[in-house]
């Protein structure tokens, strides 16, 4: 079994003399591949080499990354970011006019509350330079490809577990066919003989029954109630699945569209039935093949 799930979760750290820096990588379902980053002021020049990297090892699934970094005080300069403390001062003159409005008094800010806000001073990597930042660059990415395989290795476990799921509900959905098509081997004999109970007891001062009428009807309703493309359908479809099951390339779109033929044979099957039992194991067929699509959309 080669199922990669769309669900995993892994983390990797590292530090040098400058800095400590820790990578998360969470993944989510998605239809497609969606690559999503959160790093820190002044690292946007990882981001090309981390989408060529994720982009390399993964197909399908909302990709989060976020990389935390934490500079030496000593070694680290401070800045001031003047779009926050901008957005800070403004709030502060509207709560001190809503405050003024209601004939509240507020005690006026200290500069030093102000630095204190989280946001306003910011450390800074403008310390390092070129050179600086090249090493740091490699030290940051081999970290990241660290905490890439991981994740990666989390999704494969949790393909595996979803590999056992699928092959058991695969393994369902092939009995109740199965027991479907010796229920709809019955059925002719069954259609026949109670539509000539039905004739009979519509025509009982019949002296006779037109037996030529009667199999003409017979044979109709006996057409309307085949089932057997159904049922080859749906073995076909189980076969396909096992063999999908198998293979080491992304399967969840392929394996997507065909729970939707599972689910318009199972439909086609329980309209087409007259006889309580094979409606029984239609409605049985049904649910069996709606766990296995939500388990499918779990699937890469």
């Amino acid at each position: 079994m080669n199922i990669s799930s769309m669900t995993g979760f892994a983390t990797s750290e590292g530090s040098n003399e400058k800095c400590a820096w820790n990578w998360e990588g969470k993944s989510v379902n998605a239809k497609g591949l969606d690559v999503r980053l959160k790093l820190p002021r002044g690292f946007d020049f990882l981001e090309v080499k981390i989408r060529e990297s994720v982009n390399k090892q993964f197909k399908r699934g909302s990709i989060y990354i976020n990389l935390d970094v934490s500079w030496v005080v000593a070694n680290a300069g401070v800045a001031l970011n003047s779009d926050g403390l901008e957005s800070i001062l403004s709030a502060l003159v509207t709560l001190q006019e809503k405050a003024n409005a209601k004939g509240l008094e507020l005690s006026p800010p200290t500069p030093d509350g102000i630095l204190a806000l989280r946001g306003v001073l910011e450390q800074s990597d403008e310390q390092v330079g070129d050179e600086e930042r090249l090493g740091l660059e490699k030290e940051l990415m081999a970290s990241f490809d660290i905490m890439v395989a991981q994740l990666l290795e989390s999704r494969n476990r949790e393909g595996e577990k979803l590999a056992d799921i699928l092959t058991e509900q695969i393994n369902l959905i092939e009995k109740l066919s199965n027991n479907a098509t010796k229920v709809a081997a019955t059925q002719p004999d069954a259609i026949r003989a109670r539509l000539k109970e039905q004739v009979e007891t519509l025509m009982a001062d019949v002296s006779g029954i037109d037996e030529a009428r009667l199999a003409s009807e017979a044979a109709l309703l006996m057409t309307k109630a085949d089932i057997r493309e159904e049922l080859d359908r749906l073995s076909s479809h189980v076969s396909a699945a096992k063999v999908l099951l198998g293979e080491s390339a992304p399967v969840g779109r392929r394996m997507d569209f065909l729970c939707q033929e599972f689910n318009r044979e199972a439909n086609t099957l329980c309209s087409k039935s007259s006889d309580v039992e094979l409606t029984n194991i239609g409605l049985e067929l049904k649910s069996v093949i709606e766990q296995f699509r939500e388990q499918v959309q779990n699937i890469e």
